[in-house]
């Protein structure tokens, strides 16, 4: 028997009938053709299917849909204003932060949650915030360098998010 949702998604109200069991990130490739929310491992170890909940990151593998309800959702599509890249997106760009892309969207969004309450994150800040996020690609490095590019860049432009 399907259940009738209400979210919030980059600020777009969705009134969705779901199966009871569909997961967010389900939703939100399926139902809403968002495809930046990857889904990775299905055991919320990856951190690709990582969005925000209420202001919170929070991994979509994990959440059904019907959990969500009545909730603000934001994904990495959600991030641009206007057609121009939010900072971060820019700064993984600028930075290479990526390689092959699949993790980007969820490190983006960790990268979020971080930047909201700390403006001026230390290494070491960025990589515990990042812990749930797993790269196979990059080593990590250059998507520290893009957290801290990103953070200066934040702060230079005053950019709300």
């Amino acid at each position: 028997m399907r259940q009738q949702i209400r979210l919030t998604v980059n600020g777009i109200v969705h009134e969705s009938e779901v199966e009871p069991r569909q997961l967010l990130t389900q939703y939100l490739r399926e139902d809403l053709g968002l495809t930046g929310t990857h889904v990775g491992c299905d055991t919320s170890s990856c951190g690709s299917c990582t969005v925000v909940l209420n202001g919170k990151a929070i991994k979509g593998c994990t959440l059904l849909a019907v959990q969500a309800d009545g909730g603000e959702v934001l994904t990495v599509e959600g991030l641009s204003k206007n057609g121009k890249l939010h900072p971060i997106q820019a700064g993984f760009k600028e930075k290479h932060g990526l390689q092959c892309g699949f993790c980007t969207p969820g490190m983006i969004m960790s990268t979020w949650q971080l930047l909201q309450h700390n403006k001026a994150p230390s290494e070491a800040e960025i990589r515990h915030a990042l812990e749930g996020n797993f790269c196979r690609c990059t080593g990590y490095d250059n998507i520290v360098k893009s957290v801290q590019h990103a953070a200066t860049q934040m702060e230079e432009a005053k950019w709300e998010t």
